[in-house]
């Protein structure tokens, strides 16, 4: 699913587990541009991170894998 853009705080659920992350870093490297997530779940301290290149279209920009949504879970 396609968003305006990627924004801080977004919840994501994957595809493949079902878990929500949220987007805790958006960065930009040379022409890519890149989201860190990390479980909504788990404290901030204890959870890995996990990095995703954002894709983009004429429709918006999207997170390969996951769905986003606002109807979190945690």
């Amino acid at each position: 699913m396609a968003v305006s853009s990627i924004q801080l705080g977004q919840v994501w659920r994957s595809d493949s587990d079902g878990q929500d992350y949220l987007v805790t870093k958006v960065y930009n490297e040379v022409f890519s541009q890149f989201a860190m997530l990390r479980p909504a779940g788990i404290t901030a301290p204890d959870a890995p991170s996990v990095r995703v290149k954002v894709t983009k279209s004429p429709q918006g920009a999207a997170l390969p894998g996951y769905t986003f949504t606002q109807d979190g879970s945690f």
